[in-house]
């Protein structure tokens, strides 16, 4: 099982560790509900150096970009990120992730862990272009700072004036003493905050500088359980529950990074099903009557037939409700419509609802 740079950290903090997509991460410090609040309302830290990152550059790195992705990245430039997926042909998605122009013809593609392996095979594999790839995965490290004074503790370790990078901008420069940081106004939690993109030589450095800062000011580190919670309070997609291989992007909520003004894998089949609709589509839920939303749970109507099933679900720490996604015949997907999840042979009531579960 592989180790991220920060591991040792983790275990003097006392985290509870466990395996996630291959490697040794923490799962929570302090308790779930303690480190989500904490980012909700003051200010979390998280390692997710397991995230892999990809150099695609030279002269037909756009053009390699423009067709293994669903976003249009034609309108960045440098200092620009957006999100995005990859789509294969038979309508589902490979994986999920954020495109970076770092520079003129130099971009940085950020995906999970989990599909580290398969991704760099699949944009290989339609390398016809022949743009130059490298995989830094495994000599880059991510901290994510997240909260309302994540700006507040980094801009006493930078000269950066972090006010003035935008939502899916970044800037790239000196943190905490260590240069040549991506520093990143991208998030998973709902709550603002940065993304610190570091080599692993100098990752211990600048986590122990922002701890150091960010201590007095009540700083938590914070695990992957949280991460979770914040992220579905949002309505954000988690790849292997909400969205696979096999999940159409549009039943999923993703039209919105489809562009369909460019040539990209699967583009037709796609397009064909943004203009006639999906059988099932992914909705948001809130429970009626008690009970935990679970992955995998089977989603009835009021006659008790199959119609869906649940793909993530928690209780909100920050709404105080239990609340969950999932993929639900087309007639069902109004908000305000009944559903029942079977939840040990009953029937528990939910009602769908818009998303964010989550508002400021």
């Amino acid at each position: 099982m592989k180790k991220t740079t920060l591991h040792d950290y983790h275990i003097a903090l006392g985290a509870k560790m466990v395996p996630f997509a291959g490697y040794h991460m923490p799962v929570q410090y302090h308790g779930v509900n303690v480190e989500h609040q904490n980012v909700r309302n003051n200010v979390g830290i998280f390692d997710v150096s397991h995230m892999g990152e990809f150099i695609v550059s030279g002269d037909n790195a756009l053009d390699l970009i423009q067709k293994i992705s669903s976003n249009d990245a034609s309108v960045l430039f440098p200092g620009r990120a957006q999100y995005a997926y990859m789509p294969n042909e038979k309508g589902g998605i490979v994986d999920d992730m954020i495109i970076y122009q770092l520079e003129d013809k130099k971009y940085l593609l950020v995906v999970n862990a989990s599909n580290l392996e398969k991704d760099w095979n699949w944009i290989r594999n339609h390398n016809e272009v022949e743009a130059k790839l490298d995989n830094l995965s495994d000599y880059y490290s991510l901290l994510a700072i997240q909260g309302p004074n994540a700006n507040k503790l980094l801009q006493q370790l930078t000269n950066t004036n972090l006010s003035d990078i935008k939502f899916y901008h970044f800037e790239i420069g000196s943190i905490g003493g260590v240069d040549d940081v991506i520093i990143s106004s991208t998030g998973y939690t709902g709550s603002g905050g940065f993304e610190l993109y570091v080599p692993n030589a100098n990752a211990s450095v600048l986590w122990e500088k922002i701890m150091e800062v960010g201590s007095p000011m009540g700083l938590l580190p914070t695990g992957l359980a949280a991460r979770d919670t914040l992220r579905l309070e949002m309505g954000y997609c988690l790849y292997g529950n909400d969205i696979n291989d096999t999940t159409s992007p549009i039943a999923a909520g993703l039209g919105w990074v489809t562009k369909f003004n460019k040539s990209f894998i699967g583009d037709q089949l796609l397009k064909q099903q943004k203009e006639d609709g999906t059988p099932a589509k992914l909705v948001a839920f809130e429970m009626l009557e008690r009970g935990i939303p679970r992955k995998d749970y089977m989603i009835v109507n009021e006659k008790n037939e199959d119609i869906g099933f649940v793909t993530s679900g928690t209780m909100g720490p920050s709404v105080q409700k239990s609340i969950g996604m999932g993929y639900v015949l087309r007639e069902y997907c109004s908000k305000g419509s009944k559903i029942f999840l079977s939840i040990r042979n009953k029937m528990v009531p939910a009602q769908v609802v818009k998303l964010p579960f989550y508002s400021k």
